[in-house]
């Protein structure tokens, strides 16, 4: 599957915020724009070195849309664009400087285990969204599949 076929979120597998955020997104896009890989996965390795990314770097949600990769708050704000209403709004917040930003971002994600918690591993999902992750066998099998 090509990666501009659907914008795709890589995300911390094993970080409990982290995976509810993927469940979020989920509930929110119901054009199912969106396909998921945990940076931890093949996949999700994959796609870090090919856009030159360190694959040991997991503090941060990344958007692969189109070619180009986004980091960050960045990312954060192009994924609230692409749900359904009212979370586009949030996209005005990128007329905040990146770097205030991201500091944002930063402190947060320093936190995230402190605050949310940490699995073991990384959460495997339910049949109904198995096809919306991309290192899953069904979502290789047929990657229209919603």
């Amino acid at each position: 599957m090509k990666e501009e076929q659907f914008a795709i979120v890589l995300f911390d597998g094993v970080c409990n915020f982290c995976n509810s955020s993927v469940q979020f997104i989920i509930d929110r896009d119901p054009a199912r724009h969106f396909r998921f890989a945990p940076l931890q996965s093949t996949v999700g390795q994959s796609l870090l070195r090919a856009h030159g990314l360190d694959p040991n770097q997991l503090s941060t949600m990344v958007l692969v849309h189109g070619g180009k990769i986004y980091l960050r708050s960045t990312a954060a704000l192009r994924i609230a664009r692409g749900l359904r209403q009212p979370w586009p709004w949030l996209y005005g917040l990128v007329l905040f400087p990146r770097f205030l930003r991201d500091a944002a971002y930063s402190w947060f994600a320093a936190r995230r285990y402190q605050w949310f918690g940490k699995s073991e591993a990384c959460r495997l999902p339910t049949p109904e969204f198995r096809s919306l992750f991309l290192d899953h066998p069904a979502a290789e099998e047929n990657p229209n599949a919603e």
